[in-house]
């Protein structure tokens, strides 16, 4: 088989595993798959690569402890079986790594560690530590303090973005399906996409969600959603099973390649794009909308027409064309009920009656992306 040059040229990969392919349906953790994962990183710190592994399971692994059947709905239990299951998880992780001389470290991330300015570059200094000490971090979302509105939502989105914090060369995400197929595997003449360069390659593919072991929270749509996330800031990823972890991390053609499409950017502009909502709506005319799309400005008072919902300044909000299609998301400087007496007033207006407080954008460019 050829090999990918773009895996084997890889410097520093961060692996992502599944719930699925770490853990017995029941909610234990297999020690022999996670043995066999240990072997396959240790191979390739071997060859030279620094290694961060994106590692799900602590919740599903709480679940037999816990005496729990299946994986709780209430974010409350979640938290709990986290609570038990994480040190499990980490344990096994460091006695396997054990065997080959390696040292892991557990690193526990919420949405503001990658997200606010200060953590991110905290968390981004701990990672270069542990890299250069030889550590292998062990990385998972911090499931028992997280809320639901400071989530990742699954970790397919919090390794895509560990991958963009870390300067990675290439994500590998590890699942139950050997690849991408353009329908459910098990249907009969579904077809493996080898090699995903642009969206129309993914055009006419049709994707599930959860796995039938029911202790994942993800399926292929995250999957293909983080390599998105990955993709357009200039990493490589691979999607396929973690049995096929081996030959795909030695560059054989296995699983899905999707090939890096953009360049780095701030990792701000990646969230708002890929892990939030909007809290509610800016309404622009024509021209505003002329102004943010096509010249990228920011967005000014004089351009909105109306306001939805209630925000607070800070929150992440939609920028709606006059049809109210969603054009752009963006961090707002006011809030809600500041907007409605700003709306079509210029800037030197607003200073003039209001204060030099209020000459500011709404939208500053720099917290804005293009959707």
């Amino acid at each position: 088989m050829s090999e990918r040059a773009a895996v084997t040229a890889a410097r520093r990969i961060v692996v992502k595993v599944g719930s699925s392919s770490l853990t017995t349906a029941s909610g234990g953790i297999d020690p022999e798959r996670v043995s066999a994962l240990v072997d396959v990183l240790a191979a390739a710190r071997a060859r030279g690569a620094e290694v961060v592994l994106v590692s799900s399971g602590a919740i599903a692994a709480g679940l037999a402890p816990l005496g729990l059947r299946k994986r709780p709905r209430g974010l409350a239990a979640q938290q709990a079986a986290a609570s038990v299951g994480q040190g499990l998880l980490v344990h096994r992780y460091t006695e396997e790594l054990a065997r080959h001389g390696l040292i892991a470290g557990q690193v526990l991330l919420t949405l503001d560690d990658v997200t606010r300015r200060s953590h991110y570059r905290n968390a981004h200094q701990t990672f270069a530590q542990l890299l250069e000490l030889g550590v292998i971090p062990i990385v998972n979302e911090n499931d028992t303090v997280a809320t639901s509105e400071i989530r990742f939502g699954d970790n397919d989105r919090l390794a895509a973005l560990v991958a963009h914090l870390v300067h990675a060369d290439l994500l590998v995400l590890l699942s139950d399906v050997d690849g991408l197929y353009d329908g459910p595997p098990s249907r009969p003449g579904a077809r493996l996409i080898t090699d995903v360069r642009t969206d129309d390659d993914l055009a006419d593919v049709v994707v599930g969600s959860v796995g039938a072991a029911g202790v994942g929270t993800g399926g292929m749509v995250t999957k293909v959603d983080a390599a998105a996330i990955a993709t357009g800031s200039g990493i490589p990823v691979v999607l396929t099973s973690a049995d096929c972890a081996a030959p795909a991390l030695a560059g054989e053609q296995v699983g899905t390649l999707f090939h890096a499409t953009g360049k780095r950017r701030p990792t701000r502009l990646l969230w708002l794009r890929h892990a939030t909502e909007g809290k509610g709506a800016v309404v622009l005319d024509a021209g505003a909308v002329r102004a943010v799309v096509q010249r990228r400005a920011s967005l000014l008072a004089a351009g909105i027409t109306g306001v939805q919902g209630d925000f607070a300044a800070g929150d992440p909000v939609d920028l709606l064309d006059p049809d109210g299609t969603v054009v752009g998301r963006g961090l707002v400087n006011f809030d809600a009920a500041e907007l409605p007496t700003l709306l079509g007033r210029s800037s030197r207006e607003l200073k003039r009656e209001l204060g030099a407080a209020y000459e500011r954008e709404v939208i500053h460019r720099d917290d804005l992306v293009v959707l």
